[in-house]
């Protein structure tokens, strides 16, 4: 199945996807506007770090609760009241003037990301009672391409409009990518009935815990997923800009080349790998994701040849991405879907913030090649842990 042949069968693909990519690059745009704001404010780096932790914390505390009110609550209705929240709280950032107003930002962002997280699982919940089989695996991908495309678009024109109108009207600018992100979910048909769950919150929250411990191949598949979290690379790229770039080129130029390099890399991959790939060829792709990471390992002392090295490294990760969630997708029963994946989505952060300290801390003891080389070769040791978990798969 091709994308076009996905957009033109599916409908609510085509509304779901342009939601995503409106509150997506929403996101990112304003991300840009808060750090901007940080540094104007003469915010120390403790400061700013615990404004990087409230982006990904919200998924790690909320997991257990978020996919339970998932399973209770009609999709469409929650997502449209998690859509409302994001923008609510993106305009409540204009309330922050000074550094003292700096711990209502930490409330806002916090209940922000917790709405974004929440949408996520909904959002990849509902997808698997709309779509099956190759239209769900090209889903996941078409959802990971829009991430990475947002991602580049979002900073670069949220840097434009912070460095020339400020930080105030990109969070006005911003809340309209949200109200029209808004509408057009409110204008989407689902034709998925919801099941009206009578239990109450917390045994709902225990019976997905007991589901996920009594199906170990759900544990397993989690952690393979999980797994894609290694390419948490944030930190060793500012690290290289820092230690090797800063005398080519200027830090932050090098940290938005190379992120903007590899974001590329990651929308244009499954372009090339979604026709060839299987659940058989996974293996060599896990192999393969590997061999490109440590080869860049060898590139990374050169800015410009270590740019094509990090390209690279990001052509398979979406593809791995994407497979991995829709095999977990595949096994889950209906009823137990948000909470499973609000667990999943709690594994992968936890891989990523796991990824993000060991690069930090190894720092200090090798080369960050050695690092790199390390985590290129823990891909290689999870390319053979699904081989030996494919024969139930």
């Amino acid at each position: 199945m091709t994308y076009r042949e996905l957009f033109t069968n599916h409908k609510i693909v085509r509304q779901l996807s342009a939601v995503q990519f409106i509150a997506y690059f929403g996101a990112w745009f304003s991300n840009v506007a808060i750090y901007s704001m940080m540094v104007d404010f003469g915010a120390t780096p403790f400061m700013i770090a615990l404004v990087t932790a409230a982006h990904f914390i919200p998924a790690v505390i909320l997991a257990p609760f978020s996919g339970t009110l998932v399973d209770r609550i009609n999709a469409k209705q929650l997502m449209l009241f998690l859509l409302s929240t994001e923008l609510l709280m993106t305009l409540c950032f204009l309330l922050i003037n000074n550094l003292s107003d700096v711990w209502m930002l930490f409330i806002f962002l916090f209940i922000r990301m917790s709405s974004a997280s929440m949408f996520f699982t909904a959002e990849m919940t509902l997808m698997p009672k709309l779509l099956s089989g190759q239209a769900l695996i090209k889903a996941n991908e078409l959802h990971s391409i829009i991430w990475s495309f947002t991602f580049t678009a979002g900073m670069a024109v949220g840097g434009i409009v912070v460095n020339l109108y400020g930080v105030k009207t990109s969070f006005i600018i911003d809340s309209f990518f949200f109200i029209i992100a808004i509408l057009i979910l409110w204008r989407t048909i689902f034709s998925v009935k919801h099941v009206k769950v009578e239990e109450k919150i917390f045994q709902s929250i225990k019976d997905g815990f007991n589901y996920i411990k009594s199906n170990k191949q759900l544990v397993e598949l989690m952690l393979l997923h999980g797994a894609v979290g290694l390419t948490a690379f944030d930190t060793l790229v500012t690290l290289l800009a820092d230690y090797h770039y800063k005398y080519i080129i200027a830090v932050p130029l090098a940290i938005g080349m190379s992120n903007a390099t590899r974001a590329f890399a990651l929308m244009i991959g499954p372009f090339f790998i979604s026709k060839w790939i299987t659940k058989e060829r996974l293996f060599y792709l896990f192999i393969v994701q590997g061999l490109m990471i440590i080869l860049w390992a060898f590139m990374q002392n050169d800015f410009y040849i270590g740019l094509f090295g990090i390209f690279l490294t990001g052509l398979a990760t979406t593809t791995l991405w994407s497979y991995t969630y829709a095999l977990l997708q595949d096994k889950v029963d209906h009823q137990f879907l948000g909470r499973v994946l609000a667990y999943n989505e709690m594994i992968f952060m936890l891989s990523n913030v796991t990824t993000t300290l060991f690069i930090g801390f190894m720092a200090s003891y090798v080369g960050l090649d050695i690092i790199t080389i390390i985590l290129g070769s823990l891909f290689i040791i999870v390319g053979f842990y699904y081989k030996r978990i494919l024969r139930w798969i």
